[in-house]
């Protein structure tokens, strides 16, 4: 049962502007983006000029804007870090992605905070905190079940943001520092450099190998498309898809996949304005994914890694039953094409691959077999014909109008009641054909030409009987679209922050460097929180003995040694490609697995 008036927002990436433009044309209510600075995704940074397009364009819709500023900052950042915000609270922003507490003790503008995944929010108390400092919006932990989501939207009254499809990380989000560790890149810094993607070997206090140079911590793409329902239920405020490094391709095919799964809930669901026009079929299997999971979502504990490859795959097309020169026979029925991209794993057991040249029946053509041999598996990991039809396809983005036209006026109506009344200043004289009359004030009327607008329904009233001029009427028409487009901003709603807070009991009164303390400004604000500052996070000062990561995905487990099922109690240890041996423990009361210091 869906409640009233109850909307759920589909949140898109955008790397750039392309890909938000795209994003938010393919369905998107809203997208999230970096600015040049202070975002998680380094490498994912915006001007302002282009936010403020984006803004622009996004609004027209209702479409919101959502600016990650979400690393944790030095002291010699907190100016720029406040001066930014206040940039993008004047450009129009909707709401700033922040992780570093400093922001309660900034002079900022009243623009809507939302609190990263990379706050850790992880429990009610916590939450219940954030509510209380007029934070709007918390990202919840991608580790959460259904029934931890529940429990904060049926406990805490703040809007709660849910990652549903991209790549997972397969450490509790702001409690990683692993890539800082091995290399002084810090994930909490916008700088991962994905240690989890790489091989490692499990071995034991005795020194056997368990499981021998595999991607051990290389989670698969989350993907909660068979579950909205059950989001809607629990009353989740948003669908967040993860990828603000990936391409617009990926952004239209994912974002049109989710608006179609979602209208097909209910269409009443949308929380933006705008049809979406396209006769694109998306497919989320044909863009870049390791395997799918859907995590911990139903409480369940299950194989969340793809320890073969941290690539894509693509779909199995078939077993090589022979080779001549670089014509392979497959031994299954095939739809390759010219074009399309076909990986394998080689001798050495890694992810490699070649194109396809020709394809005569059974005889495929590729440009390079060498590596290929009898009994190869292959996988199409890129469908030229998909990415033709996807590169081609038009979408676009249009707010349907409603024109009512009689004898005195004409009324042109879209969205939330915007709408712009011409009454007649001249003396239009009777028509000779009223028929036509009608014909011509609805043809002329319908033309919304390249606007935003497209006229879905045209009422001219039964009595309607002036002959009005063809190059009246289209200047009618241009100029209350003109105003419609003018008032629809002008009614934009945003959603405004108290900025005067009092200062609460923290939930902790003892804080070490897992709270990502790393200015002055952070860590006053714990301070008058009732809080015990013990340590700074190690992107201030170097800490020994810390918990590298802590993780769901169990080791133990994947490899068949589970406390709970097994009474093999030996110590065991990850050792990366250069030898380096990192312990393992195990909390199995919480399920939760640690990667500790050497």
């Amino acid at each position: 049962m869906i409640r009233d008036n109850y909307k759920i927002e589909l949140l898109a990436p955008a790397k750039n502007k392309e890909c938000a433009i795209a994003a938010i044309n393919a369905g998107a209510d809203a997208v999230y983006i970096g600015a040049d600075s202070f975002g998680a995704r380094k490498k994912a940074g915006n001007s302002l000029c282009d936010i403020e397009e984006i803004v622009k364009y996004a609004h027209k819709f209702l479409v919101k804007v959502y600016v990650t500023v979400n690393t944790i900052l030095y002291d010699s950042e907190l100016e720029q870090a406040e001066k930014l915000v206040w940039q993008l609270y004047e450009i129009g922003v909707d709401a700033v992605i922040f992780q570093d507490f400093s922001f309660f003790e900034m002079n900022l503008p009243p623009i809507a905070l939302h609190a990263s995944t990379q706050c850790n929010n992880d429990s009610v108390e916590k939450i219940k905190f954030l509510k209380k400092m007029n934070v709007e919006r918390v990202v919840l932990p991608r580790e959460f079940s259904v029934d931890e989501i529940k429990e904060i939207t049926k406990t805490v009254d703040i809007e709660t943001e849910v990652f549903i499809h991209g790549a997972l990380c397969v450490s509790y989000s702001g409690q990683c520092y692993f890539s800082n560790y091995i290399g002084g890149r810090s994930a909490n810094r916008g700088e991962c450099a994905q240690p989890c993607r790489k091989k490692y070997s499990l071995v034991d206090d005795r020194g056997n190998v368990l499981l021998d140079k595999q991607y051990l911590l290389s989670m698969k793409d989350n993907n909660l498309s068979a579950h909205l329902k059950e989001l809607v239920a629990a009353g989740v405020t948003s669908l967040k898809i993860e990828g603000r490094l990936k391409d617009k391709e990926y952004v239209t095919n994912v974002v049109s996949y989710y608006r179609e799964a979602i209208d097909n809930i209910s269409k009443t669901l949308k929380a933006s304005e705008g049809e979406i026009i396209t006769s694109f079929v998306p497919n989320p299997d044909k863009t870049f994914n390791r395997g799918y999971t859907n995590f911990y979502f139903d409480g369940k504990r299950k194989k969340f890694i793809n320890p073969l490859t941290p690539k894509f795959t693509g779909e199995k097309i078939g077993r090589v039953k022979s080779i001549k020169g670089n014509i392979i026979f497959i031994d299954s029925k095939h739809n390759l094409n010219p074009g399309d991209r076909l990986a394998y794993f080689d001798r050495n057991n890694d992810l490699t691959g070649t194109t396809v040249k020709t394809v005569k029946k059974t005889a495929i053509e590729v440009l390079d077999a060498s590596s290929i041999k009898q009994g190869t598996v292959l996988y199409r990991n890129y469908d030229s014909l998909f990415y033709k039809s996807l590169n081609s396809a038009e979408f676009k983005r249009k707010i349907p109008v409603k024109i009512f036209a009689d004898n005195k006026k004409i009324v042109i109506k879209s969205f939330d009641n915007n709408q712009i009344t011409y009454e007649y200043k001249e003396d239009f004289e009777t028509a000779n054909n009223i028929e036509k009359a009608k014909d011509t004030i609805a043809k002329q009327l319908a033309k919304s030409g390249e606007t935003e607008f497209f006229v879905k329904e045209i009422i001219v009233d039964e009595s309607f009987n002036l002959f009005i001029p063809v190059s009246k009427l289209n200047e009618i028409r241009r100029n209350a679209l003109n105003q419609l487009d003018f008032k629809s901003k002008e009614n934009y709603k945003f959603r405004r922050r108290d900025t005067k807070i009092e200062y609460k009991d923290y939930p902790f009164n003892v804080l070490d460097y897992s709270f990502n303390i790393c200015n002055t400004k952070a860590k006053d604000f714990y301070e008058k929180c009732s809080c015990n500052v013990k340590q700074w996070a190690p992107e201030h000062t170097e800490c020994s003995n810390i918990t590298l990561m802590k993780t769901k995905h169990c080791l133990r487990d994947f490899a068949g040694i589970c406390l709970k099922k097994s009474k093999d109690t030996r110590k065991l240890f990850l050792i990366d490609e250069y030898g380096k041996k990192y312990p393992l423990n195990f909390d199995c009361k919480k399920c939760i697995m640690k990667i500790e210091e050497p």
